[in-house]
């Protein structure tokens, strides 16, 4: 009995306890359910879910005509949770094969008995983020997606694609250093118009929802808390894609050809002050031209004999000289207390009126007149540079911008020697920038415009800002004045320092340069070596200017280094890159009589239209063409047509259409028109070529 009640005291007691850690266990239960979920919940999500930052597409920029100079590509990593909780096994069984296949077709690298058993071997161990490959374009990673298994998605399939944007030059170096680009760093380095425009094209970043996998590793779920990013605005810049590849071209030729260390070369609208070239190249350690610096923005250097224009330009407004007076300019040398200005001409000049010392680019000339003029009142005519803006930067839309240099009377340096040494373009600093900018207001009927080099602002094709023309000065000089120096740049490629550069279709106005260069503590000479930089400056036509341009070939060093030649090449290249144009030949022809025309200009359009119109005008042309839409070409007395390419979600080419026709064939590519003007088109944006969304805005400009 004794031991019965002994096994049933027992037996309580273990109930007992039982019952007593039931009941913590419920209590426990409970607690952690209703009393402290909201802490556990907020310490689950803490380590096995997290928010992270979105990053923003960043906006593209766009050369004037819509040609991509910059943008962010999408690059994908690719991973795959094999061990995915909607992946069935029937999934598994039924796609690895395929799968395999797929990806040593589409990937390489991997045979498919490689790739399946890769696979095979992470799901054995339960790899929720095994690496397929990363730097996937889109292109591929579509294919990937239908692939067996990996095109049931994320959670039947397992596929996981992270997106990894990568900053591309679509042209290369191609203008790389006006593009700029961000360094953020611990400082921080901002280049260009990437730095400059940084706040417009960075957009705005989202929010997105991670999930922990085992492994650490982290994949982005959908959930109701993902904030979708906003993208960054597209920059519309000056730039043509055309025009700067053939500067880039010409420049890196003579430099080559002249074994120089660095040079720029910039051509600008005379008319807007827009930049449409822009090409800086330095010889790096391969041997090799590259775009590592903006000198055309940021190196002020003394700019030698091109700075002989606002020096005449200030004695002709000041009326102590004019064009025709005569200077005996003597042997070709003068001395001011030590210092020996010289001439290029040995035996030196002789006699030479104003207009013919600007013209054979003397120095003893120019020196000679300053300091007649100015040597008692120096102050007339460092106020006359001032008035005309030379010793201001310019305050372009892009950082960098170098000082200019222009002493003053009384300063620290200013010397006897200083009026004849800046005659000829000595102890005065200035970017190449700058000086273009000064002759483009000579072209311009004295009104100095501002550079530009962003024309406006785009979200989805619509304009969000303008940046319009600015006037920085009305008048730099007199009429009369502006007219007398024009033609003394004539006269320089007629029968001065550049009649390599004359030609019989259009005619040139400018100045060469040829300055020596100050190496440091060595001075203009280091040893037996001088160094030299070269340049010319000017616009085209003479007659009616559009276009200015500058180039600057610094240290050449296969003993050429006149301005005429090492620079001047350059700029005939340009210009006549600029001559062989469509737009350039609208505006030379225009309001005069089309002499020995053969074929009539039968424009672009709808190919019934063009072929009723030739043949009612009996114009011989070619009919072998098919396509709807068509261009004419002339070829002496027949019209050859041309199609017209029509892809999607790239905007045709409508240049030389009539506005109904351009309207017809955009809204038919799903595209908007907004238009200015009358007549055919002449200039449309974005370009023909560009990639747009459907609705974007086509912007069209029509010319009589």
């Amino acid at each position: 009995m004794a031991i019965r009640e002994e096994i049933v005291w027992r037996s309580g007691v273990v109930y007992l306890a039982m019952i007593i850690i039931a009941g913590a266990l419920l209590v426990r239960i409970l607690v952690l359910q209703y009393v402290q979920r909201g802490k556990w919940s907020a310490m689950s999500e803490k380590y096995v879910y997290k928010t992270a930052e979105l990053p923003a597409n960043r906006g593209d920029i766009l050369s004037y005509d819509g040609r991509l100079l910059a943008s962010s590509v999408p690059y994908y990593s690719i991973y795959m949770d094999t061990r995915s909780t909607g992946m069935s096994t029937g999934t598994w069984l039924e796609g690895i094969n395929g799968l395999s296949e797929g990806l040593s077709r589409l990937l390489g690298e991997r045979s498919a008995a490689g790739w399946k058993s890769a696979i095979s071997e992470a799901r054995k161990r339960g790899d929720r983020f095994f690496l397929i490959k990363r730097k996937v374009d889109y292109e591929t990673l579509k294919k990937l997606k239908e692939l067996p298994i990996f095109r049931e998605g994320q959670y039947k399939g397992g596929l996981v694609a992270q997106p990894e944007n990568r900053r591309i030059l679509p042209h290369g170096e191609l203008a790389a250093r006006t593009i700029g680009y961000l360094n953020m760093g611990n400082k921080g380095t901002v280049v260009g118009i990437e730095g400059s425009f940084n706040k417009e094209l960075t957009g705005k970043n989202g929010v997105v929802v991670m999930q922990r996998l085992t492994g650490g590793d982290w994949i982005p779920v959908d959930d109701a808390s993902t904030i979708a990013s906003k993208e960054g605005f597209d920059v519309v810049t000056t730039l043509d894609v055309d025009l700067q590849d053939v500067a880039s071209s010409a420049l890196k030729t003579q430099l080559r050809k002249h074994n120089a260390h660095h040079g720029c070369a910039v051509l600008m609208e005379v008319a807007t002050g827009d930049v449409r070239a822009i090409a800086n190249l330095e010889i790096g350690k391969d041997g090799n031209y590259h775009e590592t610096y903006n000198y055309a923005i940021g190196e002020s250097t003394e700019p030698g004999s091109t700075f002989k224009l606002p020096v005449l330009m200030a004695a002709l407004e000041d009326g102590v000289i004019d064009t025709g007076d005569v200077v005996d300019t003597g042997n070709g040398s003068i001395r001011f207390y030590n210092k020996i200005i010289r001439d290029t001409r040995e035996e030196g000049y002789g006699k030479l009126t104003v207009r013919e010392i600007f013209e054979k680019s003397s120095n003893v000339g120019t020196s000679k007149i300053i300091t007649e003029h100015y040597s008692d009142k120096p102050r007339d005519f460092i106020n006359r540079l001032y008035a005309m803006k030379l010793n201001q930067k310019l305050n372009i839309q892009i950082k960098g911008e170098g000082t200019p240099l222009i002493r003053y009377p009384g300063d620290k340096f200013w010397s006897g020697l200083s009026l004849p040494m800046m005659s000829h373009g000595y102890e005065v600093q200035m970017t190449p920038l700058q000086i273009l900018t000064f002759y483009n207001a000579v072209a311009n009927d004295g009104k100095m415009m501002r550079p530009r080099f962003v024309t406006r602002i785009l979200n989805n094709g619509s304009v969000v800002k303008n940046y319009g023309t600015e006037v920085m000065v009305n008048s730099i000089a007199s009429r009369s004045t502006i007219r007398k120096v024009r033609k003394m740049m004539e006269g320089v490629v007629e029968h001065g320092t550049a009649t390599n550069l004359k030609n019989a279709d259009y005619k040139i106005a400018g100045k060469t340069g040829t300055a020596q260069i100050a190496k440091d503590k060595y001075g203009y000479r280091q040893g037996a070596r001088i160094s030299y930089q070269a340049s010319f400056v000017g616009y085209f036509p003479a007659e009616k200017p559009l276009y200015s341009c500058i180039v600057v070939v610094n240290a050449p060093s296969n003993g050429v280094y006149y301005g005429n030649l090492v620079a001047g090449s350059v700029f005939k290249e340009i210009s006549d890159k600029v001559f062989a144009t469509n737009f350039y030949r609208d505006f030379v022809t225009e309001n005069r009589e089309i002499k020995n025309a053969s074929a009539p200009e039968a424009g672009n359009g709808y190919r019934e239209d063009i072929n009723k119109v030739l043949s009612y005008l009996n114009v011989m042309y070619k009919r072998t063409i098919k396509d709807e839409w068509v261009a004419t070409r002339e070829s002496g007395d027949t019209v050859r047509l041309v199609g017209v390419s029509i892809k999607e979600g790239l905007v045709p080419d409508v240049r030389g259409m009539s506005l109904r026709d351009a309207i017809f064939l955009l809204e038919n590519s799903g595209l908007r028109v907004k238009y200015t003007g009358r007549g055919k088109v002449l200039r449309q944006f974005p370009g023909h070529g560009a990639r747009v969304n459907e609705g974007s805005i086509v912007s069209l400009d029509l010319h009589m």
